[in-house]
């Protein structure tokens, strides 16, 4: 699923979408989420939007990223 629908307002370049919607889509499969919209899979998707708002512009790094705040939210 494309992270667009989760931007909102906000302007990114379209490489750093893709690869924000390759980090989503590795995130999901790690988590063993279904990506579609719902709010777990925007919980991730927020994060990775935070972390390349950050300047995080690494498909892992984005990845990983999303992964350790989820780790920290469900703990």
């Amino acid at each position: 699923m494309p992270i667009r629908p989760f931007i909102e307002g906000e302007f990114f370049d379209p490489e750093l979408i893709e690869t924000m919607s390759q980090a989503l889509a590795d995130a999901c499969a790690a988590l063993g989420l279904n990506v579609t919209e719902d709010a777990a899979v925007r919980l991730v998707a927020v994060c990775i939007i935070e972390e390349a708002r950050a300047g995080v512009h690494d498909r892992a790094l984005l990845t990983a990223a999303a992964l350790r705040a989820l780790g920290r939210a469900v703990t």
